[in-house]
Parts: structure tokens; C-alpha cells; sequence
């Protein structure tokens, strides 16, 4: 073999070489960018919308206890837990917890509508296009997380929940601490 073709085939087995390693870099990256956040990870700072198109960050809230609840009008495990989520919004109404409804619906009316025919005054948002359920790994609804003051999940809950439990309130009351 000729010194021009051992030059040549080592070129090309480096170049190979290289692209593998990119190749498998990028792909462990992209895995860690899609990894599901979970209890004790750092929370997704995710953007919201309410329903007349201003939008707040999830990191506006740091310092703060944050409940972020994703659900939507036509669930029935949803409108179930509402009227304790609506009771708990009003207990700690002022206080270091701020509650962050995330509705998946098609349309702002629609949730609009819901809130108002049913006397909820609970902050509502708007995630139509589903990029922070996407965020969060969100299968289904309701689900919840609960984020503590230094911006960590420390709990999530799939399914609905009597919000004014006892020992969810104090719950609660413990991470506001």
C-alpha cells in the first residue's frame, strides 16, 4: 500500500473516529436536556401565559413555596380537586406560596368560562401549545408539583388531592417555613 493511501485511510478512519464522538456527545446531551425533572431536581424555569396573554417565569417565584398544577376543564379528576385547591389558594393567599394553575384547554375561553361560572380566583394559565407540561414530563392530568423556596421539587403528586387535608396544609406550612 502506498504512503498516500495509508495517509488516506487514516483520514478517513480519524474523521470517522470524531464524528462517532460528536455523535454519541450530542446524543447524551440531548438525553440530559430530555430528562423528566423529578423530586429533588431543580425546577424547569418554564414561562406561562395567563389568560390575557401576560406572562410571568417560574424563577420570578424563588423564595417562595410554588404550587404548580396542570389540569384542564373537560377532566373530571380536575374539577374534583378544585374546590380544595380554591380553599387552599384563599388560606394562603399573602403568604410565601403562590399557586400556578396551568391549563391545558384549547382555548382561553374556555377556561375563562370555567373559572367564572364556578367562582374560582385562583392565578389561571394558558399552556395550549403544552411546552411546559412538555417541561415537566407531564402524562396526563391532574398533576402537581410543589416546589420549594430555593427552586426544587420536593414533591409530586399525579391524581387529584383533597388540598385541604390536614396534613397537606401542613405540608405545605413546613417548606413555607
Amino acid at each position: 500500500m502506498t504512503t498516500m493511501k495509508r495517509r488516506s485511510l487514516f483520514c478517513i478512519s480519524l474523521l470517522l473516529c470524531l464524528s462517532l464522538v460528536a455523535c454519541s456527545a450530542k446524543k447524551e446531551g440531548t438525553e440530559e436536556a430530555n430528562r423528566i425533572p423529578e423530586k429533588g431536581d431543580a425546577a424547569v424555569d418554564v414561562t406561562l401565559h395567563d389568560l390575557d396573554g401576560k406572562t410571568v417565569k417560574l424563577s420570578q417565584f424563588k423564595g417562595k413555596v410554588v404550587m404548580l398544577n396542570f389540569w384542564a376543564t373537560w377532566c373530571p379528576p380536575c374539577r374534583e380537586e378544585m374546590p380544595s385547591m380554591d380553599a387552599l389558594y384563599k388560606k394562603f393567599k399573602g403568604a410565601d406560596f403562590v399557586m400556578l394553575l396551568v391549563s391545558i384547554d384549547d382555548k382561553a375561553e374556555t377556561i375563562r368560562d370555567f373559572m367564572k361560572r364556578n367562582n374560582y380566583t385562583m392565578p389561571v394559565y394558558h399552556d395550549a401549545n403544552r411546552e411546559a407540561g412538555s417541561a415537566y414530563g407531564i402524562t396526563g392530568v391532574p398533576e402537581t408539583l410543589i416546589i420549594d423556596r430555593n427552586g426544587m421539587i420536593a414533591e409530586k403528586i399525579i391524581g387529584p388531592l383533597d388540598w385541604m387535608k390536614p396534613d397537606v396544609i401542613q405540608a405545605i406550612q413546613d417548606l413555607m417555613k
